[in-house]
């Protein structure tokens, strides 16, 4: 479905150099990038901000030209073939709408239907699964400029599928939300892939929407593709830490263990980090050894944790 082949984006960037100098530098925003995403799967596209997300998404949908390497999407050159992709793509934008601010809903439903040229019957059926799945019925008459940030963002997923793509492109469609729209919104896009086989590509800084829809995840930073698998695998090739839960028979000060850490002690609960590669038995045993222990838990790092200690340059194991 999407075939990138070692590309790269630079700008020029003009900045001041003294009170009337301008000097040019280059931006090199998207540095030698590879990568390949089969037709139905959920895949995650992570980076903090300026690392190159966007850039990769915009040359992905054709609006901006790649300045070395190969971009293929449905089979297409997307910067040469915008208009053929754009019948066979979906994309949303979190933090722009493309429906119009004064029409209701349906209306402009029915205006971008013209603009992929949908047959109306054709219309008519998915709009009512659409809006029966995603819950329209009881704002699709109502002013756009009218609707909440939740309702707003259903109708804008109404209007990237109207027209039936093979590929949905979702830039941070979750942000800004409230937890019952968020719910919705990742339950819809969680039947879409395994019921119709839409492929999804989602770029978010909302790791919750990773978690719990993708399969695999890239991250991209400086340019560059840092990583590229499951989530499973990103914890194990981060050294990121493991936590221990411990309850025991009656508060006490943050326990003392060879290679363990203390993060945090509520009354007899206390919070022991220690690293990946350590025998949690040995620890565990160490710990009943000293201590009397009511219960404990063994919890593997938060992907939020994992993600960020890759963006500081955190070692990642082959």
């Amino acid at each position: 479905m999407i075939e990138v082949e070692g590309v790269a984006k630079s700008f020029t960037v003009r900045r001041r150099a003294g009170r009337l100098r301008r000097v040019r530098t280059t931006v090199r925003a998207v540095d030698d990038v590879s990568f390949t995403v089969a037709a139905g799967e959920f895949v995650g596209y992570l980076g903090p901000n300026g690392a190159g997300k966007s850039t990769t998404i915009k040359m992905l949908t054709g609006i901006l030209t790649p300045s070395a390497g190969s971009v293929s999407v449905c089979g297409l050159d997307p910067s040469r073939r915008r208009t053929t992709l754009a019948r066979r793509l979906g994309v949303v934008f979190g933090q722009r709408t493309t429906l119009w601010w004064d029409l209701p809903l349906r209306d402009s439903l029915t205006l971008i239907r013209h603009l992929y040229r949908v047959d109306a019957a054709a219309h008519r059926t998915r709009l009512a699964e659409l809006s029966e799945l995603l819950e329209l019925g009881p704002f699709i008459d109502t002013p756009v400029r009218q609707l909440s940030l939740g309702q707003r963002m259903r109708g804008d997923l109404v209007a990237a599928l109207l027209h039936d793509p093979e590929l949905l492109v979702l830039d941070e469609p979750t942000i800004g939300l409230d937890v019952v729209s968020k719910a919705t919104v990742r339950e819809f896009l969680a039947r879409l892939n395994t019921e119709r086989g839409t492929t999804i590509l989602l770029t978010t800084h909302d790791l919750g929407d990773i978690e719990r829809l993708c399969d695999r995840v890239m991250i991209i930073d400086h340019g560059r593709l840092a990583y590229d698998g499951d989530l499973t695998r990103l914890r194990a090739a981060v050294d990121a830490d493991r936590v221990l839960v411990v309850e025991l028979d009656r508060p006490c000060p943050p326990i003392v263990l060879p290679g363990v850490t203390v993060d945090r002690v509520e009354g007899p609960r206390q919070w022991l980090r220690f690293p990946r590669d350590a025998n949690a038995a040995q620890v565990i045993a160490a710990l009943t050894g000293r201590y009397e222990v009511r219960d404990v838990a063994i919890r593997e790092a938060d992907i939020e944790e994992v993600v960020a200690r890759l963006y500081r340059g955190g070692q990642v194991r082959a």
